[in-house]
């Protein structure tokens, strides 16, 4: 594709980043066949063909507006057109630049402003989530369906194992995640205890600052990418091996540091060297030694595998294949590579998209009767958990029910 950015663009790395990718596509359209969006309006401008054009004429000078924004707010940033494109179009690093311009240029509507606003300065914030998570479990009798649904209590956390092993990583324990969920970083260091490696947390790491991004704060997401990345480096330095992060969505917008870093030359190298670092679980697992001691009871499942796994960190298939290897029956799957509709927050601000997407994959995952579905994200998870009729798991929990406790 041919461009003439905006001097003003064309002279920052953002613009040499957008001008790059725009460049690649060369609008043969066939992004559209596996876009969630498209599929469900048909509209050429909720597809990513549509959406490159629109940030294309923003980025060569034409002011965006509010129609402008909708479509691009619109896009889950599930990345299946990253996959489907044969010409390598990194999409997802033109829509990050696109959206940022575009959001300086349009003023949203400040009741859309302080719902951004109070979910980034809430569910950032574990310390700020918990007490409303649980104020909210205590009245939910009184609260609507649909928010209901979303203020289960988990299952019990298990206790984490001693950390005692000469082989050792660094967990990412996340912002929603310990106080939704805090069960999934406790399997996962129990999981990888009984492989013979301690994972621990490291002291000032947070929120990987996806949430932000997202949400129009992308300043708030570097100072949270860059208060990580001092804690992981002094992880690096004294040993850890990796930075494991068991949510594939906080993984994919990780392995993103150094693009979301590149204009920082304190942080560029360091940038890469934890992106470097960073292991989804199953990186690890796969090929480890994992002391099984029993068959699964109930062993017909179901997988879903969050966009970000499968078209961020581009790992399809695998978990699939490591739980059959344990015992475990997974059911085909129609059109596994469409997104959920969780997307982060994008769940709460667009229903009109996520609610029909959340029924399509729900339906396709308990389409043969799975005594559970296994996911790889806390997202995900919340998301499907609210309608799906077989419990939700994280697939770590799968794992942990057949290894045991370890020795």
């Amino acid at each position: 594709m041919r461009t003439t950015l905006d001097p003003k663009f064309a002279a920052t790395l953002e613009g040499q980043a957008a001008d790059e990718v725009l460049r690649a596509c060369v609008h043969c359209g066939m992004c559209n066949a596996t876009c969630p969006t498209f599929q469900l309006t048909g509209d050429e401008l909720d597809g990513p063909r549509g959406r490159i054009y629109l940030m294309k004429q923003v980025l060569e000078g034409q002011k965006a507006g509010p129609i402008t924004q909708d479509h691009l707010d619109a896009c889950l940033t599930c990345r299946a057109c990253e996959t489907t494109c044969p010409s390598g179009v990194e999409y997802h690093r033109l829509l990050d630049v696109g959206r940022e311009v575009v959001a300086r240029q349009v003023p949203r509507p400040w009741p859309e402003r302080f719902k951004r606003w109070a979910l980034r300065q809430v569910a950032a914030h574990p310390g700020r989530l918990r007490p409303l998570m649980a104020l909210g479990r205590a009245f939910r009798f009184a609260l609507p369906a649909s928010l209901a649904a979303k203020l289960k209590a988990p299952p019990p956390a298990p206790s984490m194992p001693a950390r005692q092993h000469v082989r050792r990583m660094t967990q990412l324990g996340g912002c929603v995640q310990p106080v939704a969920a805090p069960h999934f970083n406790a399997v996962t260091a129990r999981v990888f205890d009984a492989c013979g490696i301690s994972l621990g947390e490291a002291p000032g790491a947070g929120c990987c600052g996806a949430l932000s991004f997202h949400l129009d704060a992308q300043d708030e997401a570097r100072a949270f990418a860059r208060r990580n990345i001092d804690a992981w480096i002094g992880e690096l330095d004294a040993g850890s091996e990796a930075i494991v992060v068991n949510a594939s969505g906080c993984a994919a917008f990780i392995a993103d540091y150094p693009d979301l870093l590149r204009g920082d030359p304190a942080y560029a190298d360091k940038a890469r060297r934890v992106a470097a670092a960073l292991r989804d679980p199953i990186q690890v697992l796969e090929d480890a030694d994992l002391p099984a001691t029993a068959a699964p009871a109930h062993p017909r499942i179901a997988v879903h595998e969050p966009c970000t796994l499968q078209h961020g960190l581009r790992l399809p298939g695998r978990i699939g294949r490591l739980l059959t290897r344990l015992g475990y029956q997974p059911q085909p799957v129609a059109d596994a590579h469409l997104c959920c509709g969780s997307a982060g927050a994008y769940s709460l601000l667009r229903p009109d998209m996520a609610e029909p997407l959340r029924a399509a994959k729900v339906a396709a995952l308990n389409a043969h009767s799975p005594s559970a579905v296994y996911t790889a994200n806390i997202g995900c998870w919340m998301h499907l958990g609210e309608t799906s009729p077989a419990p939700v798991r994280h697939w770590l929990e799968a794992v942990d029910d057949l290894i045991g406790p370890a020795a």
